[in-house]
């Protein structure tokens, strides 16, 4: 396809055309078009724009038909511009609808289907490669913990691929407590889901998993003596998969991957501390780091997979002591 068939420009040349019609002058026009988006977010039938296209109150005089256009040439049905995350706990996105009438779109994801409302939920396309290392993970049988439910990004591949018996899902915003409800229905698994409303650290169930996954950035250290408290005593060996946001930039003396191993072992000593404090006799591992992806310049998103071994137990895992780095992105 041509430069001058491609979306962006069919829609350019389109609104041009509406500017013209409307008597905008030339320096209005070119200015104008400047703001037309390159790219944005589509689901399904509906298109997401980002808060800074169209912004210029320029635009007030064609609005309405300026919608009407942009669906045209990019072929869906409804429109939403997105803005900044809102600071109120539940990092929901500053979304307006302004053409349709609702925002629940549906996404498929390795066969798994995730059903949310664009203007109350997230969906964290940037994290595609850990929900396929979940879905690939040794559980059956097991119980998880997944203390950041949100609409199912990790509850999902535990119980669809992975083979976990029992997930017990903590979220404490309404809108992604919804999405998570109807995502389980729809996928099959709802009778191996327990979803726990509120915040995990007193809506998390105690002493029943045999791993927990704490998927929140930067950090999930406020969730770490949830965790810790979550564990399964009566397991000689329970897995944590901690995400964490790690400023990685090299310094004269370390590599970023040595960096990522100092951070690692920081958790691991934190980790043993908080589960000495609740009466567990266990030793912490980093098995495994995952790059997921790049978060900022210098600052990568990390999974660390931390074995925990009750000191009385055997060996659990792969080899004791070994930390193996990947790197998807």
């Amino acid at each position: 396809m041509g430069r001058q068939d491609s979306p962006h420009q069919r829609l350019r040349c389109a609104i041009k055309e509406l500017l013209e019609e409307n008597g905008y002058s030339e320096d209005d026009v070119r200015q104008l078009l400047d703001q037309v988006p390159r790219g944005w977010e589509r689901h399904g039938d509906l298109v997401l724009f980002s808060r800074a296209a169209i912004y210029d109150p320029r635009w007030d005089r064609v609005r309405s038909r300026l919608w009407s256009v942009c669906c045209e040439k990019l072929q869906c049905q409804r429109l939403a511009i997105g803005g900044s995350i809102a600071s109120d706990g539940h990092r929901t996105p500053r979304v307006e609808l302004v053409v349709g009438d609702h925002g629940w779109v549906t996404h498929v994801d390795n066969k798994i289907k995730y059903t949310f409302d664009v203007t109350q939920c997230m969906f964290s396309a940037g994290n595609v490669t850990e929900k396929l290392r979940v879905a690939s993970l040794p559980c059956r049988g097991q119980t998880v913990v997944d203390l950041y439910a949100g609409i199912g990004y990790f509850t999902l591949p535990y119980l669809v691929h992975a083979g976990a018996s029992h997930v017990h899902a903590c979220e404490w915003n309404p809108a992604a407590v919804e999405a998570l409800r109807k995502n389980l229905q729809l996928n099959g698994v709802a009778d191996r889901c327990t979803v726990h409303v509120g915040d995990c650290r007193q809506a998390c169930p105690e002493r029943v998993a045999d791993r927990v996954n704490l998927g929140l950035i930067p950090s999930s250290a406020e969730g770490w003596p949830t965790a810790c408290r979550a564990l399964n005593p009566d397991r000689e060996c329970c897995w944590m998969h901690v995400h964490e946001n790690v400023e990685c930039k090299p310094s004269t003396t370390e590599t970023k991957r040595e960096l990522w191993q100092d951070r690692a072992r920081q958790v691991c000593a934190a980790m043993e501390d908080l589960l000495r404090h609740h009466g567990r006799g266990w030793t912490v591992t980093c098995e495994h780091i995952e790059r997921v992806k790049s978060y900022a310049p210098h600052v990568d998103h990390l999974v660390l997979d931390l074995r925990c071994q009750q000191l009385s137990g055997g060996v659990c895992g792969s080899k004791t002591g070994v930390t193996a780095v990947s790197e998807t992105h």
